[in-house]
């Protein structure tokens, strides 16, 4: 039996933690158990620490540790490590919902001690029937394709304890934690089962400015930790963009687009970092992606038939 931590990294995340936390207390485990799930909640000035404390008196397991200010995602994951009993830990965001099998999947693979870090395959409750929508999606089904090739994990991640903390500076968590991995000689492993789901921007400018930060982030993380996350390999990227070109001509005005607005993003990100020596890490929160996942998740947006059963 593989036992582990769960960190829930929350910040006004009401409308959301308590779906989250009774998904991952009605997790199906067969090989895995989960030893405690800790919710750090940073900054909370919502109704988040109540809820959180409500379900705490139900369910041992869970507890809630708070963070006065915020002091960005990397500080939060930082206390949970300090705090959590076990050498196999997950984090995920509060404002996501796993699947019901995702933690099974995601903790399974450490049977084999080369296994360093797992990530789970996010899907966006965002329809596509907008350009938005359609570029939410089109980035998240490109993120997979690339993960396949070459691990690149997020939303939903576990890994071994190997070290005590990440640099709290970082604003892209998952990837600092996977170049720690990778310098500890062990494998990153892609779990495209093990499925989460989350709610991305629903305007353009909350997509460029996710997108930049993101963006601002990886540069940070190339400097700072000699560490190049597969994203930024634009030779894989052309090649993704001409073959989703040729797999649906009709959408090549909307592809187009997509690939337009991340470019734009990233020459943002570069501006702001490079000139105006940008980093958020602790970022201002896009407020069009904090619907409450929950409610759409409940109805299977998102996601194909089969998973929508596992939903179930």
């Amino acid at each position: 039996m593989l036992h582990c931590s769960i960190g829930v990294m929350a910040h006004n995340e009401a409308g959301n933690i308590a779906s989250l936390l009774y998904s991952l207390l009605n997790q199906r485990l067969q090989q895995v158990e989960i030893d405690e799930i800790l919710v750090v909640s940073s900054g909370s000035t919502d109704q988040t620490d109540m809820i959180v404390r409500e379900i705490a008196q139900k369910y041992d397991k869970v507890k809630l540790y708070t963070q006065h200010s915020r002091e960005g995602k990397a500080s939060a994951i930082n206390l949970f490590l300090q705090k959590a009993q076990n050498d196999i830990l997950m984090v995920i965001s509060a404002d996501t919902i796993p699947f019901i099998h995702a933690v099974e999947r995601l903790i399974r693979p450490f049977q084999n001690l080369k296994i360093g870090m797992t990530g789970g395959r996010a899907i966006p409750t965002n329809q596509s029937n907008d350009l938005v929508g359609y570029a939410v999606n089109l980035l998240w089904k490109l993120h997979h394709e690339m993960a396949k090739f070459k691990p690149k994990l997020g939303e939903m991640v576990a890994f071994r304890r190997v070290f005590d903390s990440i640099p709290v500076e970082s604003a892209v968590d998952e990837a600092s934690i996977e170049a720690l991995i990778t310098s500890a000689g062990l494998k990153c492993l892609y779990i495209s089962d093990a499925i989460v789901q989350n709610q991305g921007p629903k305007t353009i400018l909350d997509f460029i400015k996710q997108r930049k930060r993101i963006a601002i982030g990886h540069l940070w993380l190339k400097k700072h930790q000699q560490y190049n996350v597969t994203s930024n390999q634009y030779s894989l990227l052309c090649g993704l963009y001409v073959k989703e070109c040729l797999s649906n001509p009709g959408d090549i005005f909307k592809i187009t687009h997509t690939a337009s607005l991340e470019l734009y993003s990233r020459l943002l990100g570069h501006v702001d970092y490079y000139l105006n020596k940008s980093n958020p890490f602790i970022w201002d929160i896009v407020e069009s992606a904090k619907h409450h996942v929950s409610s759409d998740f409940t109805h299977g947006r998102g996601c194909s038939d089969s998973e929508k059963k596992e939903s179930l």
